[in-house]
């Protein structure tokens, strides 16, 4: 069993940050940083590339698929499968972005690194919403996992060097 295990359904009732919290400006220049571009969905239209639906983030290419009402945690989540999939293959992600296990885990740890990069957010923050939502780890919650089963991904990370410098 690794970090990620599978992500429950959703009913939408669930008290997690969303981009209107944050904004779109800070998330699109934090995924400028890292070659993405946002792409803002308009209110109730439906979101492309979401594999989820409803109101997740979707991925096509090189952007990500956004709402007011998309939770952060989703669209890091989908933005850091963009980031951690190699280039040659990225062009040609559509909705389904996971390739293997590592990088599920990887798009994990890289999702909660990166939540520091967005004030209101932080690391904190991002893995309660996380179990909020039905993220599911072995060790019972996102942080147990961050904190002390995430060697694996962590060294996945850096072996390619996609973690950010002061992590």
């Amino acid at each position: 069993m690794h970090a990620a295990s599978a992500i429950a359904p959703h009913d939408g009732t669930e008290d997690v940050l969303v981009l209107a919290d944050v904004g779109f400006a800070p998330a699109r220049a934090l995924l400028a940083r890292h070659a993405l571009e946002l792409v803002e969905v308009a209110a109730g239209a439906p979101i492309p590339g979401s594999y989820w639906g409803e109101r997740e983030a979707g991925v096509i290419a090189h952007a990500v698929f956004a709402r007011a009402d998309t939770p952060v945690h989703s669209l890091l989540h989908e933005a850091c499968h963009l980031i951690v999939a190699p280039a040659e293959r990225r062009a040609a992600i559509h909705t389904d972005a996971s390739d293997s296990q590592a990088e599920e885990d990887a798009a994990c740890y890289l999702q909660i690194v990166l939540a520091d990069a967005l004030a209101g957010v932080g690391r904190a923050r991002l893995m309660a919403d996380m179990d909020a939502w039905g993220y599911s780890f072995r060790l019972g919650s996102a942080q147990a996992w961050f904190e002390r089963d995430a060697d694996d991904a962590r060294a996945w990370l850096e072996q390619r060097g996609l973690l950010p410098r002061e992590d």
